[in-house]
């Protein structure tokens, strides 16, 4: 989706039907400053309110997305080219997303073994080599859990047995046997355990 383009289209809209930057936002609730990075195309709208945005500039979520009405003729070709840009975006933001994955779970250990050596070899009154252990566990368990979740809900795992690709609940992903992001779990599909691989693409 273009941006820029989406912008020009919101302020254009907004011009036509008489309203400034200020009372379009008062009608969103929202401030002005985020109806003028829309219309200078630094962001988007949120998609809680961008059914009421529609309302208001009396145009289609699909115009809206497009960044110019859309006629009948070229409705459907509009449609799955905004429907393949969001399948895009869905992809890029799960790959930056197990990215991240990656750097919270080698940031945990490193924080893990960090404290630990030093409750270890430091010289310290034993309550605080205690704490100081504690506290590593607690951070890097945390850390780890959410690096899983990541895990989980970014991308799709893939039946080694019939092929479908679905997103596991959290407990099926952390009790599954496991190496590196392939996961022994069984199949909501075929019913059947498999050894799945983890995919980006549906």
């Amino acid at each position: 989706m273009d941006q820029v383009k989406i912008g020009k289209f919101i302020a254009e809209r907004r011009k036509k039907i008489g309203l400034t930057q200020l009372q379009l936002a008062e009608k969103l609730n929202i401030t002005d400053r985020a109806i003028s990075k829309w219309e200078n195309g630094k962001s988007m709208p949120d998609s809680s309110i961008m059914l009421e945005l529609c309302d208001v500039l009396k145009i289609s979520i699909n115009d809206l997305l497009n960044g110019e009405i859309v006629t009948m003729d070229n409705y459907k070709e509009k449609s799955e080219q905004n429907l393949l840009e969001m399948v895009k975006q869905k992809e890029h933001s799960d790959r930056q997303m197990l990215t991240l994955e990656i750097v919270i779970g080698v940031l945990s250990v490193i924080i893990l073994l960090s404290l630990t050596f030093i409750a270890a070899f430091l010289q310290m009154e034993n309550w605080f080599r205690i704490t100081i252990i504690v506290f590593a566990f607690v951070v890097s368990i945390t850390g780890l859990m959410f690096a899983l979740k990541i895990e989980q809900t970014a991308g799709y795992y893939e039946c080694g047995k019939c092929h479908h690709k679905y997103v596991p609940s959290f407990s099926s992903v952390l009790w599954a046997p496991h190496i590196n992001r392939t996961r022994y779990m069984k199949c909501p599909e075929c019913g059947k355990k498999s050894w799945q691989k983890k995919v980006l693409k549906k």
